[in-house]
């Protein structure tokens, strides 16, 4: 869970957010460390070297839920994540897509290491493929160079509510091979 959750998706408010992640810095090294809420412990962002991810949406809990409901969420969340996508496409050029499958494979099974961004998002639960721009330029305060920007759609478990997120990264968010 999220400290996003009982938020409803907001556009404008997601484009804001993405802007304001894109021009916050990150850490240039160090290790990842998740972060919660200090009263509800919920999942705010996780921080690593050179990236930061962050919860835009949080769905509503899927326990008891099946068909047509659960059909009809995870066509919310898509639709949440096409509509960013195409503002944020707007804004920033076409994205491209990353897909997940490869790194996902090796952090399941244990073999070669993925890189600590992949771990971070596999960690909160985010295996869905990345839409990502790049590289844009980090304007704004605290802005640095060029940064890459990604967004994912995520959930743990067949309870677990779906969750948006976004990241941000002083390095290219490109597919690992196998």
């Amino acid at each position: 869970m999220t400290a996003r959750a009982g938020e409803p998706f907001v556009l404008p408010r997601a484009v804001a957010e993405a802007e304001q992640l894109l021009a916050a810095p990150v850490p240039p090294a160090g290790p990842t460390l998740a972060q919660g809420d200090p009263v509800t412990g919920e999942w705010t962002a996780t921080e690593g070297a050179g990236f930061r991810i962050v919860p835009l949406w949080e769905g509503d809990p899927l326990t008891g839920v099946y068909a047509p409901e659960w059909n009809d969420a995870e066509e919310a969340a898509e639709a949440h994540l096409a509509s960013l996508a195409q503002e944020l496409d707007h804004r920033w050029g076409p994205h491209t897509t990353v897909t997940l499958h490869v790194p996902l494979q090796r952090w399941q099974v244990g073999g070669p290491p993925v890189e600590p961004l992949f771990q971070a998002l596999f960690a909160e639960d985010l295996y869905g493929d990345l839409t990502v721009w790049g590289p844009v330029g980090a304007a704004g305060p605290g802005g640095a160079g060029d940064r890459w920007f990604a967004v994912t759609v995520g959930h743990s478990d067949g309870d677990a509510p779906l969750v948006l997120a976004a990241l941000v990264s002083d390095r290219p968010v490109a597919a690992e091979q196998p």
